[in-house]
C-alpha cells in the first residue's frame, strides 16, 4: 500500500471578479494549507477503481473526486490495471477546506508513482485542473494565488508561524446557492495586494489586517450559524477570523499558543468539529 498524505486548506483572501462566458466565475484568491490531513492508500488490483472509505458521507462512486483523479490517470495513460483508494478522512465534508480537491490531488500524485508515469508537479496540475477548481493549487501545495477557475497558480512566500483554529457548524452549504445570490456590484472585495505584500514582508498583523472573502457575507446571509461561529471565535480571543471558501468553516489565526485552550473549548460548547492546527504553508516536494 503507497499511501499519500492530502492536507486541507483555507483561503487566506478570496475574491470574484466576475462571470465567465463559459459559466465559470473569474476568481482570485490566495490559499494556504494547514495540518489537518487526510490520508490515501492506493494499492494495485487487477482492474477498476475501488474506494474505501470508513466515513459514510464519502462517495464510493464517480461523485468521488479520488474516483474521478484515478480514472483521468487512466484514460489519458492508457493504463489497463486497477486500484484500490482507501481514505481515512481528517478533514469535514464540504467545508470549504478542499478536502475532496485535496484527495484527488494525493491521488494523482499517488499513482504518478505507483504507475510510474514520472509526471512533473505542473503536468499533474494541468491534469487536475479538469477534474476541479482547487485540485491543482492542492498538487502544489504550500502558499499560492490562484486565478482564472483556480487553475492559474503563482506560489507565494510561506505566512508566518501561527495557529489555526477551524470550527465547521453542522450544516451544509450549497456552493452554487452562494454563487447564485453573489453581486459583484455590493460585494466587499479584499485587498488581495495588501496580503500578497504581507506574505512578503513575514508580517503577521498585516497578514490578519488583510483576510478577506468576497462571499463571505452572502453565506452569512443565507446561514446565520456562520456568523455566530464567526463572534463567538474574535470573542474567545482569535486574532483574526475568517470563512473559508463557500464555507461553512471559520477559521481564527492565533499567535499565541496559550490562548487556544479557551478559544477551542468555547466554541466546543456549540460546535461539534472544531480542530486547532498548524498553519503549514510550504509545498512538499514530489514522492
Amino acid at each position: 500500500m503507497l499511501y499519500v498524505k492530502a492536507p486541507a486548506k483555507i483561503n487566506l483572501t478570496l475574491d470574484v471578479l466576475h462571470k465567465r462566458p463559459d459559466n465559470y466565475h473569474e476568481i482570485e484568491m490566495i490559499m494556504t494549507t494547514v495540518d489537518l490531513s487526510d490520508r490515501i492508500g492506493l494499492m494495485g488490483t487487477a482492474k477498476g477503481i475501488h474506494i474505501q472509505s470508513a466515513d459514510r458521507f464519502v462517495p464510493d462512486d464517480s461523485r468521488n473526486l479520488a474516483y474521478q483523479a484515478a480514472q483521468l490517470i487512466k484514460d489519458t495513460f492508457n493504463i489497463k490495471t486497477g486500484v484500490i483508494i482507501s481514505l481515512d478522512k481528517k478533514i469535514p465534508v464540504a467545508a470549504g477546506l478542499a478536502g475532496g480537491s485535496s484527495d484527488a490531488a494525493a491521488t494523482l500524485k499517488g499513482l504518478n508513482k505507483l504507475w510510474q508515469l514520472n509526471l512533473s508537479l505542473d503536468e499533474l496540475a494541468e491534469l487536475g485542473a479538469k477534474i476541479g477548481s482547487d485540485v491543482s493549487f492542492c498538487v502544489y501545495g504550500g502558499t499560492a494565488l490562484a486565478k482564472g477557475r483556480g487553475e492559474i497558480i503563482q506560489q507565494l512566500p510561506t505566512p508566518p508561524n501561527c495557529w489555526v483554529i477551524l470550527a465547521k457548524p453542522t450544516l451544509g452549504v450549497s456552493t452554487a446557492d452562494v454563487y447564485g445570490a453573489f453581486d459583484v456590484q455590493t460585494a466587499q472585495h479584499p485587498n488581495t495586494g495588501a496580503m500578497i505584500q504581507a506574505l512578503n514582508d513575514g508580517d503577521y498583523d498585516a497578514m490578519c489586517a488583510n483576510l478577506g472573502n468576497a462571499l463571505e457575507s452572502v453565506t452569512l446571509k443565507l446561514y446565520p450559524e456562520v456568523e455566530q461561529i464567526k463572534e463567538q471565535m474574535k470573542k474567545f480571543g482569535a486574532d483574526a477570523v475568517l470563512m473559508s471558501g463557500s464555507g461553512p468553516t471559520v477559521f481564527g489565526l492565533v499567535h499565541q499558543e496559550a490562548r487556544i485552550p479557551r478559544i477551542y473549548n468555547g466554541l466546543r460548547g456549540f460546535c461539534s468539529e472544531v480542530y486547532a492546527v498548524r498553519l503549514i504553508g510550504e509545498r512538499e516536494p514530489l514522492a
